[in-house]
């Protein structure tokens, strides 16, 4: 009798290392299977280093049909056209079908540039979303500086991803402040958030205070509770908002450079399933990481369903950091272990936050336990060392991708001795 299948859908940061650990849980007694829309990895994490060509994009790619071929996982990178949870079924866009018994949704997003009229790559504003993106920006900013002028960084109403925005503003005035332009370059960073600092989050720690002091001493002027009505060449048309929802001012800002992070929504090949998903077109989930209607269908990182932590004037999405989906990799692959062995899932992810956020010089690190308040932990910190943390940091989980490993022993060594865990206590 031929084994189960489990189809894992994407291959991203929280896909790729879905593949790895859900192929040791079921190694034997299932077989497992990547769809994605192309055959490399890109670590994301480092596209604000590549639009500014402090990193190249090969150093951050990675080929993965050989490595998934080593560990015994299929792959095939044609790209899923629908996904038919009804049919237990993946249609491809070659036409061909994968039946599944299992299937684990880690897409990551669709980017809705087209919700604001001019925003994008090919629109007037520059993005670090993609790999490609962020080569096409550092082509825009190498242009920029040989006629330096006005820049305008941060994300559009709705995003659910801030942490890149502040990293890119800052990152742009260190390379600036290098090539010597910076006093001819004003700044201002926009963002639907009600507060710096928030970061979809309430804030973490002192992240309020840490990300002001930055702006401030930085020279780089902020508009909050932001909602961009339209991008024209060289003009970003801005509405601030008031608490009460009313437009408490207009801003026409001028610009010769821009990054604009978008909102997120659902890729098509799942995007109004109902059950499946919701009107954004993200993944419904429960506490198991598991799909309340189709009980066979699992959900992972950016593309999963969580509401926003409260009520904001402008829409401000709640964003899926790292180490929160790599806790959801895990107990994705604890409960299908559980499911192939004939029992009900029963872990659950502890949503626990690690982030690093560079700044070129410097930069904020945040743990947060969990993700989504209250906390048992709320720390914020900010120094040189966050640099360096960060550069270490892409240097191993590079290498985890290239070994074809989730969590080497010593990694969860020294998470555990931090008291910080993947799966919830039973």
């Amino acid at each position: 009798m031929s084994l189960p299948q489990i189809i894992i859908l994407g291959a991203g940061l929280g896909g790729t290392i879905a593949a790895y650990e859900i192929r040791d849980a079921a190694k034997g007694k299932a077989d497992v299977m990547v769809v994605n829309d192309q055959e490399d990895y890109w670590f994301v994490p480092s596209n604000p280093w590549v639009a500014v060509r402090w990193r190249e994009p090969d150093a951050i790619r990675i080929h993965l049909p050989p490595i998934m071929k080593k560990k015994g996982i299929g792959f095939t990178a044609v790209g899923a056209k629908r996904v038919h949870p009804q049919e237990n079924r993946v249609e491809l866009k070659d036409g061909t079908s994968l039946p599944y018994d299992y299937l684990v949704i880690a897409t990551g997003p669709e980017l809705a540039f087209d919700e604001v009229e001019g925003l994008g790559p090919d629109g007037f504003t520059q993005s670090v979303c993609r790999t490609d993106h962020a080569s096409h920006a550092a082509d825009a900013f190498d242009r920029f500086c040989e006629n330096p002028g006005p820049i305008v960084v941060g994300a559009a109403q709705g995003a659910s991803c801030y942490g890149p925005a502040y990293e890119f503003a800052l990152i742009l005035d260190t390379e600036l402040r290098r090539r010597k332009i910076r006093d001819r370059v004003p700044m201002t960073y926009i963002s639907p958030e009600p507060y710096i600092g928030h970061l979809g989050l309430d804030g973490v720690g002192d992240t309020k205070g840490l990300l002001e002091s930055e702006l401030r001493n930085r020279h780089i002027k902020w508009i909050t509770n932001a909602r961009i009505t339209k991008v024209q060449e060289g003009t970003m048309h801005v509405e601030e908002v008031a608490d009460d929802g009313s437009v408490k001012s207009a801003h026409d800002l001028p610009f010769g450079y821009s990054m604009i992070l978008p909102a997120f929504r659902g890729i098509t090949a799942v995007h109004g399933i109902e059950g499946l998903t919701n009107p954004r077109g993200f993944i419904l989930a429960d506490k198991h990481q598991r799909n309340p209607t189709f009980k066979n269908v699992y959900s992972l990182g950016v593309c999963v369903a969580i509401p926003p932590i409260g009520p904001t004037p402008v829409p401000v999405g709640v964003p899926k950091t790292g180490f929160m989906i790599e806790s959801m990799v895990t107990a994705i692959a604890a409960n299908l272990k559980l499911e192939l062995d004939g029992k009900e899932p029963a872990e659950e992810a502890t949503w626990n936050a690690v982030c690093l956020a560079d700044f070129g010089d410097g930069g904020v690190a945040f743990v947060a336990q969990p993700q989504i308040p209250p906390r048992n932990l709320n720390w914020s910190s900010s120094g040189k060392w966050v640099h360096f943390a960060k550069i270490g940091f892409e240097k191993y989980f590079l290498h985890k991708v290239r070994r074809g490993t989730s969590e080497p022993f010593y990694e969860k060594l020294a998470m555990h001795a931090l008291g910080i865990r993947k799966l919830r206590f039973k």
